[in-house]
């Protein structure tokens, strides 16, 4: 800013070429705007269709909007839904207060009535959606958002941008979970990721079962457990290991995890007994043949009488990597950019699609869009998966048809898809149980607490364990493969 520099103008160079004296102090850098409104978080064209909307008497129509994928990344078997919960949490603050709307009206984005309309706005109508943690595959109708077109159109950038997000990283940290198998993954991503998508992502990560973060937001925000002791910078400010191993354990006490590769792995593992005693906690291996050195470093624990201490081993971890040590001596897995990413899919290419709407006449009416490769659908939906004698999933069951049908439907009242004459399906249970997946998120307006804040969290990584487990045989691999289940329309007579 010029005002920052003495005199008028920003120092120039003179004639030798070497320029004037700086300033004696520079302005600090704003900060940047923290505003309670989430309502900009939003693409310009949600605003644009609404003022076209209400300028022609449609924006009050009733419809039925519904997000979903049309595919899972490349390879994958299943997708895991996470992000409900903030979702929920953002609604009440989906708000245009005189900062947004001086935004609004200066850059003239909007006309009058439109600002007129976003100064009252609240979303008053009902949202259904599979609980979070739950399972999902091509064609789940994982969210679906019903109210007027004006309410709901407004959301949709900000419903996606959290669950595409969300979803793709606890997608990915349920495939490492599950080639830990019970052995516990911790988070460490937050260096790698926008400040507050490394909350996100660490919140994302318990859905999909990992056991903490090394991210304190995310522990005062969601009540995760948080992790971590000292980097590679804490030994070299000391002159030599053992001194900054022993000023570890004097702070942190002897459970604590030391970090034993900055020089040489087996002194590093001498020192640290020594330092904390056989009662050591745990060692971390961050660099190297990690399987190789575990297997070393366990003997070499052992040989030393720390037979309970365990090994943590972190380096760049993916859900392959975290396979490949299946077999080696670790107790523990820190996984940060490739978890915080999605593994090789940072989105789960999730759509916001209006499939419902009323007509001039006020009658709720399907719609669907029919451009090549991106069709949809439409009608309301509702969603079951089938379970085999066993309890094993083996279809996802996507239904619709008329709305009072889909909306009074329930599992009992399945008709067989293939028949699709309204005859009861397979009255004998020869075709297994199916259970619902739509659950009611929000009411009028209101938002169910049971999936919001610490609680939603817990509840969304229990529901998401329950899910996993129900899966077919096979479904778990990391191999290039076809959907878990196959997707099936049923439709209503």
């Amino acid at each position: 800013m010029i005002d920052a520099y003495r005199g008028s103008a920003a120092p120039t160079s003179g004639g030798s070429g070497a320029p004037d004296a700086l300033p004696d102090s520079l302005p600090a850098a704003p900060l940047p705007t923290v505003r309670p409104s989430v309502a900009l978080l939003t693409d310009r064209y949600e605003l644009t269709m609404l003022q076209a909307a209400l300028a022609d008497g449609t924006a009050h129509r009733h419809c039925v909007f519904e997000v979903f994928t049309r595919r899972l990344p490349a390879g994958r078997r299943y997708g895991v839904l996470a992000g409900t919960g903030r979702v929920l949490e953002a609604l009440p603050h989906f708000r245009f207060r005189d900062a947004e709307l001086d935004y609004l009206e200066r850059t003239g984005v909007v006309d009058d009535r439109t600002l007129d309309f976003l100064r009252g706005y609240r979303f008053t109508g009902t949202i259904l959606g599979y609980a979070e943690g739950e399972i999902f595959f091509p064609g789940s109708p994982v969210l679906q958002v019903e109210g007027t077109f004006a309410e709901a159109v407004l959301l949709e950038t900000l419903v996606l941008s959290i669950l595409n997000y969300d979803s793709a990283v606890a997608s990915a940290a349920s495939r490492m979970t599950s080639a830990a198998v019970d052995r516990p993954c911790l988070e460490m991503g937050s260096r790698r990721a926008h400040e507050q998508a490394a909350v996100a992502a660490a919140r994302a990560a318990v859905v999909g079962g990992f056991a903490g973060s090394s991210n304190l937001e995310a522990g005062l925000r969601y009540g995760i457990d948080t992790i971590g002791t000292a980097a590679h910078a804490f030994t070299l400010l000391h002159d030599d290991e053992p001194s900054a191993f022993a000023s570890q354990v004097a702070s942190l006490g002897p459970g604590t995890t030391l970090l034993v590769d900055t020089y040489d792995v087996r002194r590093g593992v001498e020192h640290a007994v020594a330092a904390a005693g056989t009662g050591l906690g745990a060692v971390r291996l961050d660099s190297g043949d990690l399987g190789g050195l575990a297997v070393e470093v366990r003997r070499q624990l052992d040989d030393l009488g720390a037979t309970g201490t365990k090994i943590v081993v972190t380096s760049d971890l993916d859900e392959h990597a975290i396979a490949g040590l299946a077999a080696m001596p670790v107790d523990v897995y820190g996984v940060g950019t490739s978890l915080v990413t999605g593994s090789g899919a940072p989105t789960c290419g999730m759509v916001y699609k209006l499939v419902a709407r009323a007509d001039s006449s006020g009658v709720l009416q399907p719609v669907a869009k029919a451009s090549a490769n991106k069709h949809s659908h439409g009608g309301r939906k509702a969603a079951a998966r089938r379970y085999d004698a066993d309890g094993r999933a083996v279809e996802e069951v996507v239904v619709g048809g008329p709305d009072d049908r889909v909306v009074a439907w329930a599992p009992g009242q399945a008709v067989d898809e293939a028949a699709g004459d309204g005859v009861p399906a397979d009255p004998d249970g020869e075709r297994g149980d199916l259970r619902p997946l739509l659950v009611p998120l929000v009411v009028d307006g209101a938002v169910d607490s049971r999936w919001v804040g610490a609680y939603g969290v817990q509840n969304a990584a229990r529901h998401h364990l329950q899910a996993r487990a129900e899966l077919p045989r096979g479904a778990r691999r990391l191999s290039v493969g076809d959907p878990a289940i196959p997707t099936v329309d049923l439709t209503l007579g």
